[in-house]
């Protein structure tokens, strides 16, 4: 896995309006400037914010991320958590280190 190349690709896509250009009209061309896994290449080809997670990019890149593809802030929270369902736990980066996406509160009992 290239994780570095991975988060770097998306720090570059959130900075830069004129990789957001690029990515919007040719993603292929954009992602060939990163050394990326045919996984990461497919899961930033789709928007897949889940398997991003489950991937390791960082929550503070992969936030705006989701904010450029106009994710709404509680999809893109729910998109993580189905990520950990679909593909399991989180495979590298501090996420792996915390629990692997794991929740460590009960969401629903908030009394």
């Amino acid at each position: 896995m290239s994780l570095y190349q991975l988060q770097k690709s998306l720090f570059t896509l959130n900075r830069e309006p004129v990789a957001q250009a690029q990515f919007k009209a040719d993603r292929e061309a954009f992602l060939d400037q990163y050394e990326l896994t045919d996984e990461e290449a497919q899961a930033l080809r789709d928007g897949d914010i889940g398997l991003l997670y489950v991937l390791g990019v960082n929550g503070q890149i992969l936030m705006h991320f989701a904010a450029f593809l106009g994710i709404a802030w509680f999809d893109y929270l729910e998109l993580m958590r189905q990520g950990v369902s679909r593909h399991g736990p989180v495979r590298a980066g501090v996420y792996a280190m915390t629990g692997g996406g794991a929740s460590f509160t009960p969401e629903g009992d908030r009394t």
